[in-house]
């Protein structure tokens, strides 16, 4: 009889195992399908970005001061500053690319206390848009337009008043805003074998230059209007229609030497076509010395066979900058 009584419980007691393991196999299953129809959280998707840009303002100055200085000189205070923003759009076979460059500076000397003279000033916006001619291809067609100009009026000698202060002579006038101001609009195509060098061939480019002030128009090579007695008439613009060639290299070394040129060519079919061009040659060298502080040199060099320097027209313009700057730089904002 005793046996028999733990026959029945062990019978019973696996019939409970038996029942509880149903019940946790049929609540895995319900607690399975309830996460199956759950809605599942997908992973954020990644925005690709299309834009690039950079922005590396400079500051720099430099004094002299003398004090019972036997050889003589004057105590001078040299400011100069800049901004070159670049904006980069790129998608599929698509590239915009968007660079403005602004320069400007001025030296106070003690000899002329009561004037600042300009030492640089500069505009140079570019943008090119440009397509590639295969997904592979080192060619592009290109639509590209820049402008060329500057902040204030340049003059070359300065007049003493019966006061003694200085003004600018204006008889030595050489230059203003808008006077002249070179906008170029070039229809070509590109090719760019890698990225620090590219050149683009623009066979079909207007060059509309413009110059607001009546007194340098003739220096600049306006088209003259009319003729009287007393005065000769000239436009205060000039169309130009020919091709151009821009050549761009861009070198760094370890992100502390860097060097960039560009040269510029137009040929104008309208007048004298292939023999006298313009040139513009600028050249760009910097070297970071510390995070905030780089010494930079430039040079410019132009030609232009319509513009009249001291009354003598194809001259060669050249101009060279050395600094020592305060930098900041704003890069790799999308």
């Amino acid at each position: 009889m005793k046996r028999y009584s733990i026959i029945a419980g062990l019978l019973a007691l696996c019939s409970v195992s038996a029942f509880a393991q149903d019940d946790a196999q049929k609540a895995a299953a319900e607690a399975a399908a309830a996460f199956a129809d759950a809605p599942q959280e997908e992973a954020p998707v990644v925005k690709p970005k299309y834009w690039k840009s950079s922005s590396v303002f400079d500051l720099g100055i430099t004094q002299t001061s003398l004090s019972n200085w036997a050889a003589g000189g004057f105590n001078t205070v040299t400011l100069a500053g800049g901004i070159d923003a670049k904006a980069d759009y790129a998608k599929s076979l698509l590239s915009w690319n968007n660079r403005l460059q602004l320069q400007y500076g001025f030296i106070w000397s003690q000899d002329k206390a009561n004037v600042l003279q300009k030492s640089n000033d500069r505009i140079y916006l570019e943008s090119k848009l440009a397509y590639k001619t295969a997904p592979e291809s080192k060619w592009n067609w290109t639509a590209a337009y820049d402008f060329r100009s500057q902040f204030t009026d340049t003059y070359s000698g300065y007049k003493q008043l019966e006061d003694e202060s200085w003004i600018a002579d204006p008889d030595k006038l050489k230059s203003g805003f808008f006077s002249p101001a070179y906008n170029n609009l070039a229809l070509g195509i590109e090719w760019k074998p890698s990225d620090w060098f590219d050149v683009t061939f623009a066979p079909l480019t207007g060059s509309l230059i413009f110059c607001t002030n009546p007194v340098l128009r003739k220096a600049y090579g306006m088209p003259q209007l009319s003729a009287t007695d007393e005065a000769v008439i000239y436009d205060n613009k000039l169309f130009q229609f020919g091709a151009q060639v821009k050549a761009n290299a861009r070198f760094a070394i370890n992100d502390v030497f860097n060097f960039e040129t560009q040269l510029v060519l137009f040929t104008d079919y309208l007048h004298n076509p292939f023999t006298q061009n313009r040139i513009n040659w600028d050249n760009k060298i910097t070297w970071q010395l510390a995070k905030f502080f780089k010494v930079g040199f430039s040079t410019w060099l132009i030609y232009d066979p319509i513009v009249e320097i001291d009354g003598t027209v194809s001259k060669v313009q050249f101009k060279d900058f050395l600094s020592f700057n305060f930098t900041y730089t704003l890069g790799g904002k999308k």
